[in-house]
Parts: structure tokens; sequence; C-alpha cells
């Protein structure tokens, strides 16, 4: 049993990025924590952004229950915003400090997104920091906005596919404005066909942060 922790800049980012990775993970016995970031505040189209944060962290949890994501940590920090903070840094070296995850997932670094490109930051320029944690877990990058180039890591989710779509359709208020579902199990089915050969249907990539560089 290993401790896998995901790092999502907003809620739905770890569903359509790595949800077939999580529940993969799950069915190996292994336990699975996220830290979401934001709550998508911004997210909500015209709605209060108190009214979307509840909305969205609801969704979240929703989507948790549906993944049997053990625990689900929400930060508040602000949406379209998230920097990379001593204080930001000094949370996260507790988490992994606390919870010793063997692997880390979090948005790659050429994400067009400004939170998923300080997410991987937080990631990377904590783990350069020997002093701040004790183990080194491996990291792995999975892609939301914008395809990943450098594959180093392909898991076949052929049979958690419908998990997947049931929990990114449980992000209802994104859903009901784009179909996430549909766009990325496209991309999830080009990947299973082009580099999970002669694998299943369905694959989730990743590349391999590299905290020497």
């Amino acid at each position: 049993m290993k401790n896998i922790l995901v790092i999502s800049p907003h809620p739905d980012d770890e569903a359509i990025g790595c949800g077939g990775t999580i529940a993969l993970h799950i069915s190996w016995g292994d336990v699975v924590h996220v830290i979401l970031l934001t709550s998508g505040e911004k997210g909500g189209h015209g709605k209060p952004e108190a009214q979307t944060m509840a909305t969205r962290e609801q969704e979240a949890k929703d989507a948790a229950r549906i993944l049997r994501i053990e625990q689900t940590d929400f930060w508040r920090e602000p949406d379209g915003n998230f920097e990379v903070t001593d204080n930001n840094i000094a949370r996260l070296a507790e988490k992994l400090n606390v919870f010793r995850p063997a692997v880390i997932y979090v948005p790659h670094n050429n994400e067009d997104h400004h939170d998923h490109k300080s997410a991987y930051d937080l990631v990377k320029q904590l783990l350069q920091y020997p002093d701040h944690v004790f183990n080194k877990p491996e990291v792995f990058c999975y892609e939301v906005w914008t395809p990943i180039q450098q594959i180093d890591l392909v898991h076949d989710i052929s049979a958690q596919v419908e998990i997947k779509r049931e929990a990114i359709r449980a992000h209802k208020s994104q859903c009901e404005l784009m179909d996430f579902d549909e766009a990325i199990l496209g991309l999830n089915r080009y990947r299973g066909e082009m580099h999970s050969w002669p694998g299943g249907d369905y694959a989730e990539v990743f590349m391999k942060m590299d905290i020497s560089k």
C-alpha cells in the first residue's frame, strides 16, 4: 500500500487530469489524498464568488466519494492568482512530512493556466530544499488544458474510465457549460490508441518532474 497525493489547482482538475489514475491507485489498495489549492470561486460565470465556492467544494466532495478519495484538503487560495509563497511551501512541507506520499501528481509546467503552472512550481521549489521534507516522493505531472509533449508514464485506465466520467460529471456547475468529460476522454482515447498499445482503449499520460534542474 502506498500513499498518493494529488495536487489540484481547482475543483475538477483532479478528476479531469488524473481521475482514472486515482481510481487505479484505489484499486491497488493505495490511499489517495487531494489538495485543492483554490476553490474555483472565479468560475461561477456571473454567480457570487461565495456561492460558487460553496458549490464547487461540494462538487469536489461528491467527486471524491465517487473516486473513493480518503481526504480532500481545501486551501482556499485565491482562484486565478495562486502564488508560491513561503507559507504555501511550509504548508505543503507539513503535508508531505505527515502523510509521506510515495507519489505526487500535479499539473505540468506548460499548462496554459497560471494556477496550474504555479502548482507545479510549488512542488518543485519545495522538493529542491532538502531540509524541508523527510522523504522525496516521485512526482508525475498531468495534463488538463495543454497536452503533454514529454511522456514518461502511461496508465491504462480502460477499466476506470466510467468512474472517471462520473467523477467529472459530479462537477455539475462546470459541465453545464462545457463537456469536460467528452473532451478529456477524447484525449484519453487518443492516448490509449497511440501510447498504450497494445494496452487498453483509454490511457492517462504523465511527465516526470526533474527536480535537479
